[in-house]
């Protein structure tokens, strides 16, 4: 009976574990894509009251605490210029002992507006994110990108910034 119980115990540990990686891994895929689909409100609601956001591997700025409106503010003024943003993930590593994870995972960013010296904008690194539950749901609290390279036409970026502006106009 001792045999069963223990047997039965490491079972329901178990599948606590896979439901909680599903969650985790699911939260920060949710991320991405809310970025992609420009639904700001849902991509606050990832994101805790504070944030450390970590992207000095690609643009030298040191990490900063901010809000994910502050956040969501930022990523306005440059992902809605352009006419398609597409993040893939994948190879995810993820940890967690309950209430906190750490996720590794591989991604790729695609950018795409049409423009007369080239298309598309590709970014490639990695992302090692924290996550806290809070409640019944899982909350980033640090997101660093691990730059690797990027390809395709450079001046994108501030062409995309541009059409942000003139569309404030």
């Amino acid at each position: 009976m001792r045999i069963l119980i223990i047997i039965l115990l490491s079972v329901v540990s178990l599948t606590v574990n896979a439901q909680n990686m599903g969650e985790i891994n699911e939260t920060v895929s949710k991320l991405f894509v809310a970025s992609d689909n420009r639904n700001w409100k849902t991509v606050e609601s990832i994101f805790a009251d504070k944030v450390e956001l970590d992207y000095s591997s690609m643009n030298g700025n040191p990490a900063v605490e901010i809000t994910p409106e502050q956040i969501t503010d930022s990523w306005k003024t440059i992902l809605p210029g352009f006419e398609l943003t597409h993040h893939q993930l994948g190879n995810f590593i993820t940890e967690h002992n309950g209430t906190k994870a750490k996720v590794f995972c591989y991604g790729t960013a695609t950018h795409y507006l049409k423009h007369e010296s080239g298309n598309v904008w590709i970014v490639v690194g990695s992302y090692d994110l924290e996550l806290k539950k809070v409640g019944d749901s899982w909350r980033v609290t640090k997101m660093k990108f691990n730059y690797k390279y990027q390809d395709g036409n450079t001046k994108l970026p501030q062409e995309a910034i541009k059409n942000v502006e003139n569309k404030m106009k």
